[in-house]
């Protein structure tokens, strides 16, 4: 499987086109396609970052139109870099697109078809994740505490646990963040991948010329939680745009800081 990038009335985003994605409408969104001025310019789905809220509703109304998800169906995430797994309904759905996340989690997971999942990101890798015989979504924001903590895959043990999935079933999309070609960090990172994969986190790191510095393949790392969590590596799709590389594209925290705006990755169910 692969992710692409595709463009529907000017609005620029990513998604898996494979069939087997077909009941659950999905898409990680690009800066490209909205109506914010500079420095959200110009699909900025942030409404933390000080936007004005009037554009960020017009902005979440074009990317859901474009993503074919509702906009009036959104459960977002107030993220906490975390291996926390919420499951939610139609009750937490926010009456405004508009107004920040309220689900304190870095993962979100329903079998509603009127739930649309919502997690932001800016570097942090979004995964998105769907049993298309059980009929069940899941998304995680994976940032590097994330990562090391496996929400990714804790994401996916809760649709085992909890509504009957087989993870032979289940579908992932890892999609844009930040690539280790600019993920340089300290050693706490590599350490905190190491605490929570063991030997396989030796492949996600990478060792700099500058003393204590190291490059870190947070999108593999990932995908290896979501092996070690029983998901065919058939069934991992990985996007490699870099969030750090292509400011034409996205944002990138790393780079920008808060003069930026948000990126968003939502599933919900046919």
């Amino acid at each position: 499987m692969e992710i692409t990038r595709q463009e529907i009335n000017g609005v620029s985003f990513f998604a898996c086109p494979d069939p087997a994605w077909t009941g659950a409408a999905h898409g990680f969104s690009t800066r490209l396609g909205g109506v914010s001025p500079a420095p959200w310019h110009s699909l900025n789905l942030g409404s933390s970052l000080g936007d004005d809220p009037s554009r960020v509703r017009e902005n979440f109304s074009r990317f859901c139109s474009a993503a074919g998800t509702g906009k009036s169906a959104l459960v977002k995430n107030h993220q906490v870099h975390s291996d926390v797994v919420r499951p939610v309904t139609e009750a937490d759905t926010l009456s405004d697109p508009a107004r920040p996340g309220t689900c304190e989690a870095d993962g979100l997971i329903t079998d509603r078809p009127g739930v649309c999942l919502t997690i932001f990101s800016g570097d942090c890798i979004p995964v998105l994740l769907y049993d298309p015989v059980r009929r069940c979504i899941a998304a995680a924001h994976a940032g590097w505490r994330g990562t090391a903590l496996g929400i990714a895959a804790r994401a996916a043990q809760a649709m085992v646990r909890d509504y009957g999935c087989a993870p032979e079933h289940i579908l992932a999309a890892i999609g844009p963040g930040i690539g280790p070609c600019c993920f340089e960090t300290h050693a706490d990172v590599p350490d905190g991948l190491r605490a929570g994969l063991g030997e396989d986190a030796e492949a996600f790191i990478r060792p700099l010329s500058k003393p204590g510095k190291f490059s870190v393949d947070l999108k593999g790392a990932n995908a290896q939680w979501l092996r070690r969590a029983g998901l065919s590596p058939a069934h991992i799709a990985l996007c490699p745009a870099c969030t750090a590389c292509q400011l034409d594209l996205f944002w990138s925290h790393r780079v920008q800081g808060k003069q930026r705006g948000s990126m968003a990755a939502m599933i919900q169910l046919v």
